[in-house]
């Protein structure tokens, strides 16, 4: 089936759709991005990823970003047209296209836009029932990881790493032993008290809009959260540890590097997470799920 993708007002094939070699976001990694989930055609959390891509686009300074409702419109005709029902909804603003230096081109210069959408969404059935393995890598990334910029080099090398030994992601790790996030997912451990753990929002961490969801269910559940640092120790000898993530959902961890997660099984908390996340996906209808506000 032809894959349809928008790029600056025009819908063409993924295969003749293209940007100017001056685009920034080409030549300086200058933009951002969103992926956001499709289920049943309908984006998951879409108001969320609006809120976090106008603040993205607001702390690099573009001085002309689209607005969330024209971001919308053309989000609606690609799912049409790609006759999208489950998967994913890219969506990449750069800075636009310019005689490349360094400085801010100026105000005149119109942001690139770009929209794909991809079949396939979440991890496979082995992969929650059994959980999945991670590999511990050092933190490489800049200093504004609140900022989800298309500059990701540090995260494509790191999961590289994990995938070449098998593991599903990377953890990443600081210098001084503290556990920030994976390479494409915010992390969670559960502690011998039973409480949830997981980073706070600030530069360190990207504020997971699946994350935000998953804390929301976990306190409807009764269940404690707290929101603090914590270290690779923590971590290796938590009673859980999950992933969440637009990808992943809500996704068990049983083994990082050789150490097994308890006694290497998903635990209830992760399986109980991740059949609410089920059921929120599962409770969206087309004429709401689109409203941006």
């Amino acid at each position: 089936m032809t894959r349809f993708a928008y790029v600056n007002g025009r819908y063409e094939t993924q295969r003749s759709a293209s940007v100017s070699i001056e685009d920034r976001g080409y030549q300086f990694a200058d933009g951002v991005y969103e992926v956001i989930a499709l289920w049943n055609s309908c984006p998951i959390d879409l108001l969320g990823h609006m809120d976090r891509l106008e603040r993205s686009m607001a702390e690099v300074k573009f001085p002309n970003p689209p607005s969330r409702t024209a971001l919308k419109v053309i989000a609606q005709e690609l799912v049409r047209l790609n006759r999208m029902g489950t998967g994913i909804l890219y969506v990449q603003i750069n800075r636009g296209a310019a005689p490349r230096n360094h400085p801010f081109p100026g105000d005149h210069i119109n942001c690139s836009v770009v929209m794909t959408v991809r079949h396939g969404l979440g991890p496979s059935a082995t992969e929650f029932q059994d959980g999945v393995g991670l590999k511990v890598e050092e933190d490489l990334r800049w200093l504004r990881r609140d900022i989800k910029t298309i500059g990701l080099l540090p995260n494509v090398l790191t999961k590289q790493a994990a995938k070449s030994v098998g593991a599903f992601e990377a953890l990443l790790v600081n210098p001084d032993g503290t556990v920030t996030e994976a390479s494409t997912a915010n992390i969670w451990l559960v502690g011998a008290d039973g409480i949830l753990v997981t980073r706070p929002l600030g530069p360190e961490v990207l504020g997971g809009i699946t994350r935000a969801r998953v804390m929301a269910l976990a306190k409807d559940a009764g269940r404690k959260v707290r929101e603090a640092t914590f270290t690779l120790d923590e971590v290796l000898s938590a009673r859980e540890v999950f992933l969440t993530g637009t990808t992943t959902f809500v996704l068990p961890v049983s083994k990082i590097d050789e150490t097994l997660i308890s006694n290497g099984y998903p635990g209830e908390v992760a399986c109980d997470l991740r059949d609410r996340y089920l059921t929120f996906l599962n409770s969206h209808n087309k004429e709401t799920s689109w409203y941006v506000g």
